[in-house]
Formats: C-alpha cells, structure tokens, sequence
C-alpha cells in the first residue's frame, strides 16, 4: 500500500515537473508563441530594409528623386525661383 503511494506521489511530481517547468510543456507552449511573433518582427523589418534599399537605390542614381527630397524634407529651392508664402486666415 505504501508502495503504491509513494509512488503515485513520484509519479505526480514528475507529471508536474514535466508539466509546469521552464522546459517542460508550458515553456515549450510559450517558446512556440515568442518564436511566432518574432518571426512575425521579422517579416516587417525585411520589407522596411528593402523599402530603405530601394530608397537608397534613387538616392544614389535619381537626380529628380533627389531634387523632390530636396524640396520636400529640407524645403530648398533652386536660385532663381522665388517663394511665396501665404497666411491662412
């Protein structure tokens, strides 16, 4: 009887052990979840690298592209254009 016992106490334990431990099945259940959503990161930042590449690609080879930039972000005009300005009422 106290065999028997003991070792459906054993027993237990290991099914808890293997059950609820860092390695066991709710960490291998978790592991299963990080590694989606870092797969998942990583798909975004592939596309936003390649935006930047193809980015980079007219920067490099696109003097209009480069001129629009100019214009746009650091808001430069050529010499003999001028700027008007107007209030917004």
């Amino acid at each position: 009887m106290k065999t028997g016992r003991l070792f459906a106490v054993v027993f237990l334990a290991l099914v808890c052990l293997i059950v609820f431990s860092d390695k066991g099945f709710v960490g291998y259940r978790e592991s299963g979840r990080t590694l989606e959503s870092l797969q998942i990161e990583n798909e975004r930042i592939s596309r936003e690298n390649e935006r930047f590449r193809e980015k980079i690609l007219l920067l490099r080879s696109d003097f209009d592209y480069i001129e629009m930039i100019a214009r746009q972000e650091l808001g430069m005009i050529r010499d003999d254009e001028i700027v008007y300005r107007f209030r917004e009422q």
